[in-house]
């Protein structure tokens, strides 16, 4: 197989493509693709409803612009299913890649090469506080257990995204549904800063949230279906 040497290449198959799901995200969404346009053959804009000017930021990079119904679960997989890619990165509109991520990403997929194995990014936060960096340390712990969320991102190959069944149409938990099903085995850390906003912690603090998404973790894995424990997250 050619190695992809820092991505970007056009064609009937490109190396990669980025699906971003949205819901009136005009404002964060211009940072979020302006890191990715020069490192991916493929952008596109999966949104769920948006009445603020998201299609507009989307249209100016040139992004397919999907339309599925609110979700993250519902738009990460319609975006799963129209990506050409022979590899995905889901990627959070509020979240921003550090700049050179193409080196890194081209060495783990040219290393990882058909082997079923999955790569997400290391949780930044934009909180510049000691909190915001103890929670960074939270979420590395949970990442070595094999837990990590959407906003580090997900980099897999299409035929074993495709073979796993995709994300699944789910209110909340989509995440964690998928990479229970890649395993924690099949999971590497790709060293590359994925800074997230930390907005939703200004709104409710760190602990509060951060205890609130513990419950409905334990919640979920005691079996209690998605649709409940969205409830319980709004």
């Amino acid at each position: 197989m050619e190695p992809y040497r820092n991505l970007p290449q056009t064609g009937t198959n490109p190396p990669l493509s980025a699906v971003i799901p949205t819901l009136n995200e005009g404002n964060n969404l211009r940072a979020c693709l302006n890191v990715l346009a020069g490192g991916v053959a493929e952008l596109i804009v999966v949104d769920g409803g948006s009445c603020d000017h998201t299609e507009s930021v989307a249209s100016h990079f040139n992004a397919r612009w999907i339309k599925a119904s609110k979700g993250r679960g519902s738009q990460l997989a319609a975006g799963g299913t129209a990506a050409t890619g022979e590899w995905i990165i889901f990627i959070h509109a509020d979240t921003i890649l550090e700049k050179g991520w193409q080196k890194p990403v081209s060495k783990f997929i040219n290393e990882i090469g058909e082997k079923e194995i999955a790569g997400v990014f290391c949780y930044r936060n934009d909180l510049n506080h000691i909190g915001g960096k103890f929670l960074e340390q939270c979420v590395a712990w949970r990442t070595a257990l094999g837990l990590p969320y959407g906003d580090q991102c997900l980099l897999i190959g299409r035929r074993y995204y495709n073979r796993l069944g995709g994300f699944q149409d789910m209110p909340i938990m989509e995440d964690v549904d998928l990479v229970r099903r890649i395993g924690r085995q099949r999971l590497r850390v790709i060293p590359v800063a994925a800074t997230t906003s930390g907005i939703r912690y200004r709104h409710l603090s760190i602990f509060s949230r951060s205890l609130r998404n513990i419950v409905c973790l334990a919640l979920y894995f005691a079996g209690l279906p998605p649709r409940l424990i969205a409830k319980l997250y709004e």
